[in-house]
């Protein structure tokens, strides 16, 4: 169909070419034997339709040549525009008319007819339009995000008792919602502020989930479940968000980017996210710290109960863990593997992987002991 329309298009444009151009040869004075058409409108009318039809016939000729490339660039056009985000389109078109209205404003003042300056006024239109669009675009986030935080400013002056978020926004990461602790922790109570899920981590996570590998796939189901539960069972604010950063290639980097622009804090268990996010000045909650900050308290001399389960690395050592995780290595319990023992706390370590308990056998409680 619209193959067919240009054709008719570019027919109808040759035939008005034709007409125009036997038109102007009738007026032209050098062509002796067109001006005797000039008293004979019969001859006149007979001569602009003969050139009509000419250009006419040659445009019909050419027209499946020009309307291909016209299709073909049509197509281009529309494929780059589908690679383009819609909000660089906006930002972009708005920015080339901010940099037009500039340049129209100052040439206003300025009035000078010379070619030169003709010339240099069109290429300062062009640099200006180019360079507001490139602008724009490259702020859209941050202005994004000033009239977001208008219109929950605005909100919140006309909506009185609408319920307040307290607490900057948090962005959660793949290995935080992967991990779940995040979903025990929300329901608490101890988190304030929005919980934010940008659209790349759960592209993240939909990917792991359909993994070849057994494991990569189970964690990945088991993220988008916490996710469900976290969108179902929480009472905090929870935003799925799809701002992304396409100049931006790997998610970690990402994250830091949105929680910059929002203002917030990215929640992660990640230990090298947390190091580059100190570094970028970006704060961080990481679940693991709060995790071990929250353990029992152990002091040397106190007296507890525990199960060695295996044998340690030095020679007599034996290994045990509480409820939480924490390891505590037994001296003298290599021979007590599989027993109930009562152990007093020599000393406590703490490291970046976690805390470490060192004990000493004080009696067995159950099986047969040393």
């Amino acid at each position: 169909m619209l193959k067919k329309i240009l054709r008719s298009i570019i027919v109808v444009s040759g035939l008005i070419l034709g007409y125009m151009i036997g038109m102007n040869l009738i007026k032209y004075e050098s062509f002796s034997f067109i001006n005797n058409f000039k008293d004979n409108l019969i001859y006149e009318f007979a001569f602009m339709t003969f050139f009509s039809l000419i250009i006419g016939i040659i445009f019909f000729i050419v027209s499946p040549i020009i309307t291909s490339a016209i299709i073909r660039f049509i197509e281009y056009i529309e494929k780059s525009f589908q690679k383009i985000p819609i909000s660089d389109v906006l930002f972009g078109t708005t920015g080339a008319i901010i940099g037009l209205l500039i340049t129209t404003l100052f040439f206003s003042v300025i009035k000078i007819e010379h070619i030169l300056w003709t010339s240099f006024m069109v290429i300062a239109n062009i640099v200006m339009a180019v360079l507001g669009a490139d602008i724009l675009r490259r702020k859209r986030d941050e202005i994004m995000s000033f009239l977001e935080s208008i219109k929950k400013n605005s909100a919140s002056f006309s909506k009185e008792k609408k319920l307040k978020v307290h607490g900057a926004p948090k962005v959660l990461d793949t290995s935080v919602i992967i991990d779940g602790r995040i979903l025990d922790i929300c329901q608490t109570g101890f988190i304030e502020g929005s919980l934010i899920i940008p659209h790349f981590v759960l592209e993240e996570l939909r990917h792991i989930a359909d993994s070849a590998d057994d494991l990569k796939r189970n964690r990945g189901r088991r993220g988008l479940d916490i996710l469900n539960k976290i969108q179902k069972e929480l009472d905090v604010p929870v935003e799925l968000t799809d701002k992304d950063f396409p100049d931006i290639a790997e998610v970690d980097s990402k994250l830091l980017k949105l929680a910059q622009v929002l203002k917030g804090v990215v929640l992660t268990n990640d230990f090298n996210l947390n190091k580059v996010a100190k570094l970028q000045g970006v704060k961080v909650l990481n679940i693991n710290e709060l995790a071990n900050a929250v353990k029992p308290v152990v002091l040397p001399g106190e007296e507890m109960q525990i199960q060695i389960i295996k044998d340690g690395k030095e020679p007599g050592q034996g290994i045990a863990y509480l409820d939480d995780g924490t390891m505590i290595v037994v001296d003298g319990g290599k021979k007590q593997v599989g027993h109930i023992l009562k152990v007093v706390v020599t000393s406590v370590l703490q490291t970046a992987a976690g805390r470490m308990i060192f004990a000493r056998k004080k009696e067995t409680i159950e099986g047969k002991g040393e």
